[in-house]
């Protein structure tokens, strides 16, 4: 089997096969790299407001992406009538991927076998541990340690956990080699460090049950840091950036055009993963390059597959607590995201892949250079405040007070509507949207596009190492059940 999905990957992935760049993608990303470039020139040739005309752009672009997703999450207001589940079930298993996650593991896992309704098949992948993990799963679940490369038998304390020991070689190759061993419909992805609450399994399950064209789909995830002060404003900050994400996700999903699954927590139809090849052990955020490649298949293959964002299927997840722990991770993932747009270039523009190829793929072609727009934008302003310069700093004070007054407006509209479409309040609160509002434009949002530019480094240089990621948040939860 292993044999076959690598026949399949090498058959479905522009990677092994690059297709030409049609002219129009090369068009669209010149394109964006030439508009900065004019753009940034302005501040040595215009006056007035035109000199920040960088700043002008970035704020007129970031303020159609937010009106956009105003206008197609509009459907969340209505209201929601949950009808019993009409198609038979399908089988669910869940792959917990864990590299050294002894840790929240207990937590994970807790929760995992607390589901009101409980997955058929749990694989633990085990990329190589050796934290404890071995000594973890074998006193704590009952499960008896297998030969390196195999799976176990059932734990004797719960019949539907399993461990697959594996020599360390990655996130991707270790849930690939769980494809292969689980014996479910559907599977869920779970990240060592993610806690599902008690009925996302439920969702997941009827979601894939109801709708057989549905072949991957993201839960709604909730950032979880440590409890120190700068955990906790890292942990309000992320909060409301997860929000607009997956308000965003909703948007473009009402369009077929989504594209951004979390792989923390991720499900997919099992025999379209397999037929693509699984995920590539090559990337580094082989999560979000499988959904190009599923959608790349089903266009080729005349496929009606669809991919969905599901509010009721709800997790926590590990977030970085610490400045260092934050741009290691923005930079992984935006080094990731320029890797992907760079491999699935020729679906830019191209019409057979419908709103996805010529308004999703271009939108995010613009977001390759989105952080040197912004970083361009703060240093003129920076530059114009140390030099007093009035002439052009009044003209934009009024843009940016504009798009205060307009970010202020959509972050609390948001956090209504993310409300109304998960079914619970959560850790979202209207006053800390407001402050939110007012501070991240100065602070939260320079380090984002920091580390979005260290990606830039990532991708040019072929480096594929980002260091540890320590885990502050979950684990304390582990550690107070004990107490």
């Amino acid at each position: 089997m292993k044999d076959s999905l690598q026949r399949a990957f090498a058959a479905a992935s522009p990677r092994l096969t690059p297709p030409p760049t049609p002219a129009l993608s090369v068009l669209i990303h010149s394109g964006v790299l030439l508009l900065w470039i004019g753009l940034f020139s302005m501040a040595f040739m215009a006056g007035g407001v035109w000199s920040w005309s960088v700043g002008v752009a970035y704020v007129a672009y970031d303020t159609a992406l937010l009106l956009f997703t105003a206008w197609a999450t509009l459907p969340i207001l209505r209201a929601k009538t949950r009808v019993a589940m009409s198609a038979p079930p399908c089988t669910v298993g869940v792959i917990v991927a864990s590299h050294n996650e002894a840790a929240v593991l207990p937590v994970t896992l807790g929760a995992l076998l607390a589901q009101t309704d409980a997955p058929d098949q749990i694989v633990i992948a085990d990329d190589g541990s050796t934290d404890g993990t071995a000594e973890l799963l074998q006193t704590r679940y009952g499960l008896i340690a297998p030969a390196l490369g195999e799976i176990s038998t059932a734990s004797a304390l719960y019949p539907s956990l399993y461990w697959l020991r594996l020599p360390h070689g990655g996130k991707a190759r270790a849930l690939n080699a769980a494809m292969l061993c689980i014996r479910t419909d559907t599977v869920l992805t779970v990240d060592g460090d993610t806690l599902l609450d008690d009925k996302a399994i439920a969702a997941v399950r009827r979601a894939f049950s109801e709708e057989p064209s549905l072949v991957a789909a993201t839960g709604v995830i909730t950032p979880v840091c440590s409890r120190s002060l700068g955990g906790r404003c890292f942990q309000w900050f992320q909060t409301y950036e997860y929000i607009r994400n997956f308000l965003s996700r909703y948007a473009w999903m009402r369009l077929n055009g989504l594209l951004l699954i979390s792989g923390a927590f991720a499900g997919f139809r099992l025999d379209a993963v397999r037929a693509v090849g699984g995920f590539d052990p090559d990337c580094l955020v082989e999560d979000y390059e499988l959904i190009h490649r599923l959608h790349r298949y089903a266009q080729a293959h005349g496929l009606p597959w669809r991919v969905r964002v599901l509010g009721d299927a709800q997790a926590h997840t590990d977030a970085p607590s610490s400045v260092p722990a934050f741009l290691r991770q923005r930079r992984r993932w935006f080094g990731g995201f320029l890797q992907t747009q760079y491999l699935y270039r020729a679906m830019v523009g191209d019409r057979r892949y419908g709103w996805l190829g010529t308004l999703m793929l271009p939108v995010k072609a613009i977001d390759t250079l989105q952080p040197l727009y912004g970083l361009a934008a703060f240093f003129l302003l920076l530059v114009y405040m140390v030099r007093g310069n009035l002439g052009v700093l009044a003209p934009v004070a009024g843009v940016i007070g504009a798009k205060i007054v307009l970010d202020l407006a959509f972050h609390l509209w948001s956090v209504f509507l993310y409300r109304r479409w998960i079914g619970k309040h959560g850790e979202a609160g209207l006053f800390q949207a407001f402050m939110a509002a007012l501070v991240e434009p100065f602070s939260f949002q320079i380090l984002r596009h920091t580390g979005a530019a260290m990606g830039w480094w990532v991708f040019l240089s072929g480096n594929r190492s980002w260091g540890r990621q320590s885990r502050a948040g979950l684990g304390a939860r582990d550690e107070d059940s004990e107490a």
